[in-house]
């Protein structure tokens, strides 16, 4: 999809410049001026900027009001961006719709939406839309994904779309599962032509080592050709029945290693790690190493509300360039 995000280094420029400005802003609620396009007139194939670099993560339990305990205000506002973009954040990967009662429509709240889109792109950080479909009715996740790659706001559109491939309890025969993944896949590939699109996974130590039986044949090879990005989640503080696997470095390094024995040895990664508020600085030294040694053009920590204000200094020495 064509881009419309402030390119790399003019997001770097931006930032220099505003400084204290965005600080000033957290407290104000203001939103600063827009800044240049993305990518340069002309840019072939798709563009994977957004997937590079310091990126952090936010699910409708971080912002919306339907998802809160007892009444309580949403963590996470629009002008909360300007903490991220002064911490060092390059993308911020939102999760825009979801298949529950509570968010009856293709998109969560657009308004709501729109508003995060065009704070952060305003403060020089991508945006990158996701979704967990739930397979059930593929023609409702298509439908909630075409939402996403249409959707504007003031001008603004996202920079990517991502699609978090895990749930399995709506469609419990695997190969069923399996036809509706890849049908979904070709279809929303179809759709958006040339655009970058990122596959969220489920880490191959899990699915090849740790249980088998979570998603057996999962059809790695049907989608390689899909998904121009792979965004493992290994989250090495779920590993606490594991130990071998706690060690972020590790952890990180195999699955890596292993998701390119599925998809190809050159396949572009984007290595998400976490859980922030469980980690310590030796985990993110850990990850941020392996995921370096292995090419990663990406990193993030899952998720913006439990990653620590100490940690994005470790984060943004560590993470490749944008």
């Amino acid at each position: 999809m064509p881009p419309t995000a402030p390119a790399r280094s003019a997001r770097r420029a931006v930032r220099l410049v505003l400084g204290l400005a965005l600080l000033a802003s957290v407290a104000a609620g203001c939103i600063l001026p827009p800044g240049v396009t993305t990518t340069p007139t002309g840019a072939q194939g798709p563009d994977l900027a957004p997937y590079r670099g310091l990126g952090t993560w936010v699910d409708v339990y971080d912002y919306l009001a339907p998802f809160q305990a007892n009444g309580r205000p949403p963590p996470v506002t629009p002008a909360s961006t300007a903490a991220l973009a002064w911490a060092g954040v390059d993308t911020l990967y939102l999760q825009v719709a979801k298949d529950d009662p509570r968010t009856p429509g293709d998109l969560v709240d657009p308004d709501l939406v729109g508003r995060f889109l065009q704070a952060a792109q305003r403060r020089g950080i991508a945006v990158v839309a996701w979704y967990l479909p739930t397979f059930a009715d593929p023609a409702r996740d298509m439908a909630r994904l075409r939402a996403m790659y249409e959707f504007r706001y003031e001008g603004h559109r996202f920079d990517g779309i991502a699609v978090d491939i895990e749930e399995r309890s709506a469609v419990p025969d695997v190969a069923e599962r399996n036809r509706r993944l890849v049908e979904l896949s070709r279809g929303l590939r179809q759709l958006v032509g040339p655009a970058a699109l990122g596959a969220i996974v489920v880490p191959p130590v899990v699915t090849d080592i740790i249980n088998t039986a979570f998603w057996p044949s999962f059809p790695w090879a049907e989608l390689a050709g899909l998904y121009d990005i792979w965004l493992p989640m290994g989250y090495w503080t779920n590993r606490t029945r594991q130990p071998e696997w706690r060690d972020a470095g590790r952890y990180t390094s195999e699955n890596i290693r292993l998701l390119r024995g599925h998809v190809g040895a050159n396949a572009l990664v984007h290595a998400i790690g976490g859980i922030g508020d469980a980690s310590t600085v030796a985990d993110y030294q850990g990850f941020l190493a392996a995921a370096r040694t292995a090419g990663a053009v990406g990193v993030s920590i899952y998720d913006a509300v439990t990653t620590s204000p100490s940690a994005w200094p470790v984060l943004r020495a560590g993470a490749p360039p944008a």
